[in-house]
């Protein structure tokens, strides 16, 4: 068998240099117009997504029978290693079919502003870390960019795969059970799919607030800067911070308050404080847009599509939706301080025991507490969802919780209201089972484990 791996390997590898020669001496002979005699563009299809998808793949085959070849791959990896690519070569496929990407130019624009030394677009509603490194690809052109940052989240890809197994495992789920859990969440995943197919930084933040949670309390500066990262993406992961603040580690919160500063300054150093006066700027013309859009799940969305029908006025709307997000953030640390009382998902023996009961809860205020919440933005509810698969016993929640599965992760995003707010009801859903929840761990949570574990590999 080894000799057989072996052999293939050399046969991939020559194969490899092989079409590499080729190209190279094609385009040393005829320039770019000789690669496109050889290299056809389908009609609907992007070419640089299709060559990357056709290179990626390619190489992960190459990684597959290395990994193989030289025994990396043993009883005690096999799920995972299988998962990472069931999901990759799934996901490549997918990709490669799309023709139009959608909110990297949003990225670009923002950049380019930032290069021209203008404002930032009201498109843009983060703060300016992202456009400010951006800007530096920006000679790449359109195409230039998309690859870069399509790459990117293909790799990122693989690292939530990773680091969404390892989490589970930290609150106590088997591996099997857990690259289970994972690959199953990921095969099937409207706003996975949107994250991707959008070119969204969704995964990059999500990566780094996974990583920040492993990396407590062993490594704090790692666990802080990480977690400052991802909310200068994003700035919605700022909710999380009050986990670790549950933990009293005030070295983490140092670590963290300098991390941020620090980060903040780079944009300062490089564009001034003007980008930062914009973003706050984005952020209330945000909050006073009149109408609505049926793939904005927001309590603002959803409220706004009432007012002309109930006669509320727009002003006494937004009353409202201010009320309706006072009572989410309430009912947030209700459950996360009931869930950090009764060690709701790991006990009192477990490495950071308040952190980890006290974040599930807070992904839901991190999602629904923000102006406007995209059926792509369903990707940071992962933990939220996936750890009360450990802990739900009784028959009744386990349909209301394949309900909310239903609509925020299987629904294709659609147009209708009020169907579309499924996904502003799931994340409430979640957070009344938290409230309801009993079990550390559940029979079938149990069984599961057992089960998996009995099969011989």
């Amino acid at each position: 068998m080894k000799h057989s791996l072996q052999t293939a390997f050399k046969s991939w590898i020559g194969l490899t240099l092989l079409v590499l020669a080729s190209l190279a001496a094609i385009f040393l002979r005829n320039g770019m117009d000789g690669l496109s005699l050889f290299i056809q563009q389908w009609p609907l299809s992007n070419l640089v997504v299709t060559l990357l998808s056709t290179a990626i793949t390619w190489l992960l085959l190459g990684a597959l029978i290395y990994m193989w070849m030289s025994e990396k791959i043993n009883a005690g990896n096999v799920f995972l290693v299988a998962g990472f690519f069931l999901v990759l070569f799934l996901y490549l496929n997918i990709l490669r079919e799309r023709f139009r990407y959608g909110d990297y130019a949003y990225y670009i624009e923002a950049a380019t502003a930032l290069l021209n030394n203008q404002h930032l677009p009201d498109t843009y509603l983060y703060l300016p870390l992202w456009a400010t490194l951006l800007q530096y690809i920006v000679p790449l052109g359109d195409q230039g960019v998309l690859a870069i940052l399509w790459t990117m989240n293909i790799v990122m890809l693989g690292l939530f795969y990773v680091l969404l197994v390892r989490v589970l495992e930290r609150y106590g789920y088997s591996n099997r059970l857990a690259v289970l859990i994972a690959v199953l969440f990921m095969l099937v995943n409207t706003p996975l799919h949107r994250t991707l197919g959008y070119v969204q930084v969704n995964l990059l933040v999500m990566v780094l607030v996974m990583y920040s949670l492993l990396a407590f309390p062993g490594n704090t500066f790692l666990s802080a800067l990480a977690m400052a990262l991802a909310v200068h993406l994003k700035t919605s992961p700022a909710a999380l911070v009050l986990a670790f603040l549950l933990e009293r580690n005030w070295r983490w919160l140092a670590w963290f308050a300098l991390s941020f500063i620090v980060i903040a300054l780079i944009p300062l150093a490089l564009e001034g404080v003007t980008p930062y006066f914009d973003y706050v700027a984005n952020i209330r013309i945000l909050t006073r847009i009149a109408d609505t859009n049926f793939h904005d799940t927001s309590f603002d969305s959803f409220l706004r599509f009432l007012d002309p029908f109930l006669g509320i006025g727009i002003q006494t709307t937004r009353w409202i939706i201010y009320a309706a997000k006072a009572v989410l953030g309430l009912s947030t640390i209700l459950v996360m301080l009931q869930n950090v009382r009764r060690h709701a998902f790991v006990d009192d023996q477990a490495a950071s025991p308040a952190l980890l009961n006290a974040l599930p809860s807070l992904f839901v205020v991190m999602t629904l507490a923000s102006p406007i919440v995209w059926d792509h933005h369903g990707i940071f509810l992962t933990l939220s969802f996936l750890l009360l698969i450990k802990c739900i016993e009784m028959p009744f929640l386990w349909v209301w919780f394949g309900f909310a599965y239903f609509l925020e992760f299987i629904l294709p995003s659609f147009d209708f209201f009020p169907w579309s707010f499924g996904r502003l009801l799931a994340p409430m859903i979640v957070l009344w089972l938290m409230w309801k929840n009993t079990n550390r761990s559940s029979s079938f949570f149990e069984n599961a484990s057992r089960t998996l574990a009995a099969w011989k590999i």
